[in-house]
């Protein structure tokens, strides 16, 4: 090791750069294994954040599935997910371009088999299953035909594309997790209404389906009020399994005739936010066992479950957080994982000797980072308001070639995960390890209201939004300031979508941070419940109350009402075609910021939706963040950085 140069937090070198996160690393997900060839799917930066199905062979040769001039991408819910499937090689998916389904054979192009709507993208998939006989797909659709109107639905549609479709379940506001039987003779889904989300109340479904594509005998297995339903499934004997969070936990049950017997009882999450179509969290392999994916204490584990004993079996895998799992039948698993040194990447797992083998197929990192540079999640317990305690992931400044002058504290960033109803993970981040490395210490809060912690947890947001999730990140940063490992006077929050209004409320609400950057973050909660998608439309209706019935309350916890508060410098990040998060919200905020007089700024990105895609802007984002920290808390990056416009600078 080198001599370590001796320089202010924020400003020492790391070869973790904006660059090397812009370009150097692709998004994973969507895990499928069929035989011996692995599939998934790739979100690329630099290609303008497309997705593309890429498969491993069974000879290990890797290549893209869908052509160039594809985008494997839905927009069922604005999340996505479940956006293609793999029968036999035939590759099933849904084009970003125009939301039509298409069909591509091994070796051909593809073609489009669902209908051609005369409204641009008005018809929509995802969640693509195949019947048994392979004659027929079982599907979400979601209807964008009339004005203002929303509408989805169960669909039947023969796999070649021939006839109509048949709508099999249709009236409730949201459906998911379409299963078909292994017969072919039932078909299982999940549905509810606003202004419920997955994760509140669900009710699961069952349905005699006819070789036609139609059902009938529609009946209620479970589900209801305070009951949430994830991720049914069908064994390959035919027996229904799903996940309910009934006990308080997300928990896995089988149907037996009329009665449920819970597999693995345990205080432990089987389940999670379904806010992609693609969730899931078991699968079946040989013998009649199960294998899954847990949470305990914000960590992922994953685990057997035996058809002769009780519990669950936890497989040492190299891998702490989880974001897909499939299988093939066999004692072969397929994951995307990732491990607080180790970024996620996708990895087939055999799981036929007591030791399990993990053999990795795709990173998402183009570059292996040396560990000298890595700050590994350390998860603390911290106490908060009204005597309760909170979770936290804690990341110290590290970097083996620069320590700090004598005496001198670091910054804090403290993170706010979107969601809100969602957690985040000690999975090697190089979004955090690009500030840990530089001299920033940073705290990733799962507030209350975050998942991986049982309902009560969960529920600890309801109609506490702006408040819960505020105080949890306030008191994070005020906990490491106490125990001397932060400077008091340069702590910031940071945050998107969800992430960001708790950003934003903070700065308005509260006075411990010095300054906020807020991605696509919610200014204005009013706004929300009219002008952004259906799916989160009755949202709010949870976890601020119902509107316009509450207005009083959404007016005081919306921070653009409250700049007269504002005491910290800001910036403010924004996609211009943002349909969850309109741009309207951000402009209003940096109005009011003008109007205080405060330093700010702000850099909004044509092209970009929800959350960034592409390379450059992913690229300018972080390096405008840190400059802007090096604005306020005093210190020069290391890094050559494009100027960042800052108003009322002074």
């Amino acid at each position: 090791m080198t001599d370590r140069t001796t320089a202010p937090y924020g400003s020492w070198k790391s070869p973790i750069t904006a660059d090397l996160i812009a370009s150097g690393s692709i998004r994973l997900s969507e895990v499928t294994l069929r035989g011996d060839d692995v599939y998934w799917l790739e979100s690329r930066p630099t290609e303008g954040g497309r997705y593309v199905v890429v498969r491993r062979d069974g000879q290990g040769q890797i290549a893209d599935v869908t052509p160039e001039d594809t985008n494997a991408r839905t927009r069922v819910h604005e999340y996505g997910g479940a956006s293609y499937a793999v029968v036999d090689g035939m590759v099933l998916f849904s084009n970003f371009a125009d939301q039509r389904l298409y069909r591509q054979d091994r070796g051909d192009d593809p073609i489009a088999i669902s209908p051609d709507p005369n409204v641009p993208s008005g018809l929509r998939y995802a969640a693509m299953q195949v019947s048994p006989d392979r004659r027929r797909i079982v599907c979400i659709r979601e209807r964008h035909m009339d004005e203002g109107e929303v509408h989805n639905e169960v669909v039947s549609m023969a796999a070649d594309g021939s006839g109509e479709p048949i709508v099999l379940a249709s009236g409730r506001d949201f459906y998911a997790f379409p299963r078909i039987s292994p017969d072919g003779q039932q078909v299982a889904w999940v549905e509810w209404d606003h202004p419920n989300m997955p994760w509140d109340d669900t009710e699961l479904m069952v349905a005699d389906l006819a070789a036609d594509g139609s059902v009938e005998s529609v009946r209620k297995i479970a589900g209801g009020p305070s009951e949430s339903i994830y991720q049914p499934e069908w064994s390959p004997e035919g027996v229904l399994h799903f996940v309910s969070d009934q006990t308080g936990w997300w928990n896995l049950y089988r149907l037996e005739g009329e009665m449920l017997v819970a597999l693995a009882p345990m205080d432990a999450e089987f389940g999670g936010p379904a806010w992609s179509l693609d969730a899931g969290q078991y699968v079946f392999i040989s013998g009649g066992r199960i294998a899954c994916i847990y949470a305990q204490s914000g960590l992922h584990h994953l685990g057997i479950i035996e058809p002769d004993r009780q519990g669950v079996r936890e497989i040492e895998t190299p891998f702490t957080g989880f974001a897909s799992i499939d299988a093939d039948g066999g004692d072969r698993i397929a994951v995307v994982g990732g491990g607080p040194l180790a970024a996620s990447a996708v990895a087939v797992i055999d799981l036929s000797d007591e030791q399990a083998t993990v053999d990795v197929v795709r990173r998402s990192a183009s570059v292996e980072v040396d560990p000298a540079y890595l700050s590994p999640a350390q998860p603390i317990v911290f106490p908060t308001s009204g005597g309760k305690t909170a979770h936290a992931l804690y990341y110290p400044p590290h970097n083996d070639d620069a320590e700090a002058p004598a005496g001198e504290l670091p910054p804090l960033l403290v993170f706010s995960h979107g969601g809100p109803t969602g957690a985040t993970s000690g999975v090697l981040n190089l979004s955090i390890q690009y500030w840990t490395s530089r001299g920033f210490a940073v705290v990733d809060v799962n507030y209350g209201g975050s998942t991986g912690y049982g309902r009560e947890y969960r529920e600890r947001l309801k109609g506490n939004w702006g408040i819960v999730d505020v105080d949890d990140c306030a008191n994070a940063a005020l906990y490491l300031a106490d125990q001397g490992l932060v400077d008091r006077s340069r702590m910031a929050i940071r945050g998107g979508s969800a992430g960001g209004y708790t950003t934003l409320a903070a700065l308005a609400f509260r006075d411990d941070f010095a300054a906020g950057a807020s991605h696509f973050g919610i200014a204005d909660l009013e706004t929300m419940t009219k002008d952004t998608h259906k799916f989160e439309s009755r949202y709010l209706d949870g976890l601020i109350g119902p509107y316009p019935e509450a207005i009083e309350t959404y007016y005081a916890r919306s921070p653009v009402h409250h700049t007269d508060q504002l005491s910290a410098p800001m910036i403010i990040f924004q996609g211009l075609e943002d349909k969850v998060v309109p741009p309207s919200q951000a402009e209003d905020m940096v109005a009011a910021l003008d109007r205080k007089g405060l330093p700010y700024a702000y850099l909004a990105f044509e092209g970009e939706q929800h959350g960034f895609r592409r390379a450059e802007n992913i690229r300018r984002t972080l390096e405008a963040e840190l400059a802007f920290y090096g604005y306020v808390f005093g210190f020069q990056p290391a890094d050559e950085i494009e100027p960042v416009s800052i108003m009322n600078a002074g």
